[in-house]
């Protein structure tokens, strides 16, 4: 039994274009003599479609696509594709999230979506009734089951002591399932191919049966799909694997030979996700040209290499601003930087429209250091810059990228309205250690970014002699507190159990609860790690409870 594994970058609500690469994919599965071609979850409509789903064209636009696939796709070849359905049982949510099997012109069979993900950036039972019944149809004297993306995950629960009352997969092999199919809409972050891996393997082992599985690729705005469909044997072994680009693999179930696990570049696959969330927001929302302010330092540097990576130099353009308090070097360094690059670089000193507003301020705020107005001040340069920034989006049509890092947006280290004006943030995902990493992996492959850039000290260069590490603890130590209760949700006792300064965790916790009203108005972020700012992470703004001890 041959099997066309079709990932591809569904733009959601682009039926006609999702519709167009199906019926070209299912081409070539047939030419190829696939007996059946499984595309990922919602590949007709896109993923995620959020409230989209609760507008009635929306969802006749897809069904309608459906019903014109079902008359085009080719004869012979059973093709499995993702659509909305409308719930017809009459009770429950409107709406089903749905695979159905097309087959000679006519639709097959269909299955229901039952486990559905209410953690992190999905919120699936907002609209989707879940699958009252598991089933399996037949194909080349093989029973099939259909289990979309979340439906394999029984075995890893989402959140700590919960459990899904129901195993889809069981369910499907208790009914002869000899073949499972795995459409999926299955978002990146660091290590998750290897966590799928283990799931479908055990899966396959388990149940003694091939699996498939198959993902999209791409990004829709925060999420990044970096496809990588594969299929195992009825060991876990497995069997093929594509890449991160749209593809169609085509396996042999009867004649395939397992093949070498590939290899994990845990930072290179950091960088391949926000290079393709770079490249894909900018096509899907009508861009071709972006730019950012270079500073000098790390963060914008890592954004400047990412933003020739995805649509190349000649469409990128850095903004050195200098001020009164910028180092001789920063400059320098970052004309270096966008040489390396080939990158156009323009100068624009920000002293005159910086001095203005302080003969503005002085006799209302009074004379005071660090430039005549103290924090007020530092935040006065970042604003004329985000000024500056926006001004170059409104004239060149260029989309503004925002260089703020994962620690700085956590702890409030950055002024709204300035250095975090952009439409997309690449690194906000990132911890500042973690921007290190990329970059040391980065030069692996050459010196792109200057070592003078890596080897100084972090400063925002707002008043004279200025270092990250006078307003914040070391980044090590930092991002150490940060990655334990951002991402891994432990509580600040737990982190003081694990050796940590009470009164360093304290003032952590602190910061980041008092800055939850910037990350509300910040870009969003490309999501790199298992939980990041943004959609998955949804804290209210006014509210006492902190986490602080008492």
């Amino acid at each position: 039994m041959k099997i066309a594994i079709a990932q591809f970058d569904a733009v959601i609500g682009d039926f006609r274009g999702n519709r167009e690469k199906i019926l070209a994919m299912a081409g070539r599965a047939a030419a190829a003599g696939a007996d059946l071609a499984l595309f990922p979850e919602l590949s007709l409509c896109g993923y995620p479609p959020n409230d989209l789903l609760d507008q009635g064209p929306f969802i006749d636009r897809c069904i309608g696509t459906l019903r014109s696939l079902q008359r085009a796709l080719p004869p012979g070849l059973a093709v499995v594709v993702g659509y909305v359905d409308r719930n017809r049982s009459g009770a429950g949510r409107p709406l089903v999230n749905a695979a159905a099997v097309i087959r000679d012109g006519r639709i097959d069979f269909v299955q229901g979506k039952t486990l559905l993900p209410t953690y992190d950036v999905f919120d699936e039972a907002r609209y989707f009734e879940p699958a009252k019944e598991r089933r399996v149809f037949e194909l080349a004297g093989r029973r099939v089951g259909i289990a979309i993306c979340e439906d394999i995950w029984w075995e890893e629960p989402p959140v700590q002591g919960m459990r899904y009352a129901v195993d889809p997969v069981r369910d499907l092999l208790d009914s002869g399932a000899e073949l499972i199919l795995a459409p999926s809409a299955s978002p990146f972050h660091a290590d998750k191919l290897a966590l799928r891996r283990r799931l479908v393997s055990r899966v396959a082992e388990q149940g003694e049966v091939p699996v498939i599985y198959c993902n999209l690729v791409g990004a829709n705005e925060s999420l990044v799909f970096d496809g990588r469909s594969f299929a195992v044997d009825a060991g876990g072994r497995l069997l093929a694997m594509a890449g991160w680009d749209e593809e169609l693999v085509v396996v042999d179930l009867d004649a395939a030979a397992p093949i070498p696990e590939p290899g994990i570049d845990r930072w290179g696959d950091v960088e391949r996700a926000m290079v393709e969330g770079i490249r894909s927001y900018m096509r899907k929302c009508g861009f071709s040209k972006a730019h950012l302010g270079i500073s000098g330092g790390v963060d914008s540097a890592l954004v400047a290499v990412l933003a020739v990576e995805a649509i190349g130099a000649g469409n990128v353009t850095c903004l050195g601003m200098p001020s009164r308090f910028s180092s001789p070097g920063s400059l320098e360094h970052s004309k270096e930087l966008c040489q390396k690059l080939g990158v156009r670089m323009e100068v624009l000193p920000i002293e005159g429209p910086f001095a203005s507003y302080l003969e503005l301020f002085r006799d209302r705020f009074g004379d005071r250091p660090g430039g005549g107005l103290g924090l007020t001040a530092e935040n006065l340069q970042a604003r004329i810059r985000g000024n500056i920034l926006m001004a170059w989006s409104n004239e060149y049509g260029s989309m503004l990228l925002t260089t703020g890092n994962k620690s700085e947006m956590a702890v409030g280290y950055c002024t709204l309205y300035g250095d975090m004006c952009g439409a997309l943030d690449p690194i906000g995902d990132l911890l500042k250690t973690e921007v290190y990493a990329v970059c040391r992996r980065i030069n692996e492959r050459g010196r792109v970014i200057p070592e003078t850039i890596l080897d100084k000290h972090p400063s925002a260069e707002l008043r004279p002699g200025q270092v990250d590490r006078d307003s914040l603890p070391p980044y090590e130590l930092l991002d150490a507190v940060l990655g334990r209760y951002i991402v891994s949700n432990r509580t600040p006792d737990e982190i003081v159990a694990e050796g940590f300064d009470p009164a360093l965790v304290r003032r952590v916790v602190t910061l980041v609860a008092k800055s939850e009203f910037k990350r509300r108005q910040s870009a969003p972020v490309v999501k790199v790690s298992p939980r990041a700012f943004g959609m998955g992470r949804r804290i209210p703004i006014a509210r006492v409870f902190h986490e602080t001890y008492d």
